[in-house]
């Protein structure tokens, strides 16, 4: 449990740190209480999408991933982003990525992000 709390913390401070740099993808809130809850949200959201969907996506696009020597992450970790946006606008969330270009950025920055955070957290094995 620790570590799901972990990681989820991590994706929340990567996507919050995607939302800062990028002025395409957006957080809106009245405040910042409501900001930060809808970031837990929104991490949450991504961190399922990660877990359920990624690994199907991977599996069916292998031979591209040998083919592109792994490039194709990139397109994978956009897509789940896209896909995460579209859920929280299902989910009425204030949460939303402008096109496949600000998502293969947002992708990469928080993949950068939330390795660097995985690896100062402490993760929950004790």
């Amino acid at each position: 449990m620790k570590n799901f709390v972990v990681k989820t913390i991590a994706n929340a401070a990567a996507l919050a740190i995607a939302v800062w740099v990028l002025d395409k993808i957006t957080l809106t809130g009245d405040s910042t209480g409501k900001k930060v809850g809808t970031l837990l949200l929104v991490a949450l959201v991504f961190g399922l999408v990660n877990f359920l969907v990624k690994p199907v996506v991977k599996v069916l696009t292998f031979p591209l991933f040998i083919l592109t020597l792994g490039l194709i992450t990139l397109v994978v970790n956009a897509l789940m982003l896209l896909l995460t946006s579209w859920l929280s606008d299902k989910l009425d969330l204030s949460f939303h990525v402008e096109g496949f270009w600000t998502a293969v950025l947002g992708g990469l920055i928080i993949s950068i992000v939330s390795w660097a955070l995985n690896v100062v957290l402490p993760d929950g094995k004790d």
